[in-house]
């Protein structure tokens, strides 16, 4: 294979960041956070709010976040909005300087956040280019090397994007699984009592942890769920000991084809058992694949919290939150087994149920964090299953 050359004229005065892609294309910038480098697949997400939740979502493993909205890290950082322990993507990339925190609810800095975490961000480039490199040539590896003396090893940074696996063929989920293991009964957030709640609980679930995002658990804990948490690798044996009313199978980062060489048998031996059953994102590739159906990779993915969904059920369009690079292929799903969401940008599979069976899934993120709450009717809904089904 042939290496690409490096477009580089000059470094500009001042350059404390520099961003490479496996094409040669070089960003430079101003860098932030954590004096480091990150190689990872380049990504953007459209989203206006909700940086740290993105940041910390673990369906960002192995990748670097181009933020389309300009003003990231303006309201600083808090303890609450965290979406896993500790962020599983590799950095940001922004197009404008990171400001002090100007919200009543901020803790910390975002720039001092982005150190703690060990996350390197550049700013001061021309994110719209890179957004519509991206959309035209589908997702890129990429290196970001953040030096505050701005001393760049260009030929090697390029050689580490360019020699880079990629996420195709990679399970993630193993990585982020099990930080939550164990009982979750905090509910969502109550904005008059600027707290999280905790609800009176209905209905056993188990929820299998391929990368869950916090707000995830928070929801099916607020329609009623007692729920535990088991590691991605857990057995169906052990998760049926536990008599769940419900099974949920949670979003997560990676091929679904790698994380369902383990998890696909667990999924068809709990479908057998006749309980309800919800899946999100991951969860939901890994379901259909249980199913018989067939997942491949994406151009550039789904990634912001603006992308309507129509729900074939309720002939309803949800304006829906959204994060992912791989899709369920609409056209491999089995007869017994309907498509019941679908993207209106593109007509791509959200959403599938079995026919007359309680098990369903989306593509999208209905727990909304961040994100509108069109969706949260979805959780009601598995709610429901298992009221009927007890």
């Amino acid at each position: 294979m042939t290496t690409p050359k490096l477009s580089v004229e000059s470094v500009p005065v001042g350059t404390t960041a520099v961003l490479v892609l496996a094409d040669g294309t070089v960003f430079w910038g101003r860098g932030f956070g954590a004096e480091t480098t990150s190689v990872g697949e380049i990504c953007f997400n459209t989203s206006m709010t909700g940086y740290q939740e993105i940041l910390t979502d673990p369906s960002y493993a192995g990748q670097i976040i181009t933020f389309t909205f300009p003003h990231i890290g303006n309201v600083g950082t808090n303890d609450d909005d965290l979406e896993s322990k500790r962020p599983a993507s590799l950095g940001a990339i922004l197009s404008e300087d990171i400001t002090e925190a100007s919200n009543f609810r901020a803790t910390n800095s975002f720039d001092a956040w982005l150190k703690s975490h060990n996350l390197p961000a550049i700013a001061g480039l021309d994110t719209r280019h890179l957004t519509a490199t991206i959309r035209d040539n589908g997702a890129p590896h990429g290196v970001l090397c953040v030096n505050q003396k701005g001393d760049f090893d260009l030929p090697e940074l390029l050689n580490m994007a360019t020699t880079w696996v990629g996420l195709e063929g990679l399970d993630l989920a193993i990585g982020v699984t099990g930080t939550n293991n164990g009982a979750w009964s905090v509910g969502r957030w109550d904005m008059d009592a600027l707290a999280y709640t905790k609800p009176e609980t209905s209905f056993k679930v188990v929820a299998i942890d391929y990368g869950a995002k916090n707000n995830i658990l928070r929801s099916l804990a607020a329609v009623g769920c007692d729920v535990t948490v088991v590691s991605a690798d857990t057995s169906a044996d052990d998760i049926l000991a536990l008599n769940p009313d419900g099974v949920f199978l949670s979003n997560g980062p990676g091929d679904p084809a790698a994380t369902g060489e383990y998890a696909v048998p667990v999924i068809q031996d709990l479908i057998k058992a006749d309980i309800p059953m919800f899946g999100i994102c991951l969860g939901h590739q890994m379901l259909a694949l249980a199913l018989g159906a067939k997942t491949q990779k994406m151009h550039l993915g789904h990634r912001g919290a603006n992308h309507p969904i129509k729900d074939l059920t309720t002939g309803k369009v949800e304006i829906t939150s959204q994060n992912h690079g791989f899709v369920v292929d609409k056209n491999s799903l089995p007869d017994h087994v309907q498509g019941t969401h679908f993207s209106l940008f593109d007509g791509t599979l959200a959403g599938l149920q079995i026919k007359g069976k309680p098990v369903f899934s989306v593509q999208y993120h209905p727990e909304a964090s961040p994100g509108p709450q069109d969706s949260q009717y979805l959780f009601q809904r598995f709610a429901d299953y298992m009221k009927q089904a007890s």
